[in-house]
């Protein structure tokens, strides 16, 4: 007895931690980052390793643009093509008003064939790396996901809802019988 007592412990205490610990992942990368304290984005490239990796979530924080140095690493977005956003190394600041920087990944061999102007007051800078956490988000990316939730699962559903339409009730209905409803 004393055996599955413990057993059973040790699984509620687990699930509880599970729980626990997917309410915080919850709060601190899905709702807090919507407060303005913080941003969390999912690394999509190696541009910037060994720094963070594809599949990293990295943390950003609110920065006055007059005190960024070389060095820092900016989230902006990029002044050409699709104006994906981009979270590379400051390698040179060209000017002060607006401030004009050029930027480069870790990885990349040179820097950035453009220059980034930044117009507000205030930038997101790169403050930490948490590995591997973005790594679902990649997933969830994937051609092949987005077929399956996009084809498979609707036919499956679809399928599953027609059988349960078309099923044969084997089962003989209750006849009713009348006399007993009408004797009084």
């Amino acid at each position: 007895m004393d055996a599955r007592f413990a057993i059973s412990f040790l699984g509620r205490t687990a699930a509880t931690s599970l729980v626990v610990l997917s309410v915080a992942v919850l709060l601190l990368i899905g709702l807090l980052p919507r407060t303005g304290w913080y941003r969390t984005m999912t690394v999509l490239t190696g541009s910037m390793k060994p720094t963070f990796a594809p599949g990293d979530v990295v943390i950003a924080q609110s920065t006055p643009a007059d005190s960024l140095q070389v060095g820092d690493v900016l989230v902006y977005r990029v002044p050409v093509g699709a104006r994906q956003v981009e979270s590379h190394r400051i390698v040179q600041i060209l000017g002060r008003n607006p401030l004009v920087v050029r930027t480069k990944g870790d990885a990349n061999e040179t820097a950035d064939p453009w220059t980034a102007i930044i117009d507000d007051n205030r930038v997101w800078t790169v403050r930490g790396a948490v590995p591997w956490v973005g790594r679902a988000i990649l997933w969830l990316r994937t051609p092949q996901l987005h077929a399956i939730t996009t084809y498979l699962l609707p036919l499956l559903v679809a399928m599953l809802l027609l059988s349960a339409i078309w099923r044969r009730n084997d089962e003989p209905e209750p006849v009713l019988d009348l006399d007993v409803l009408y004797r009084r």
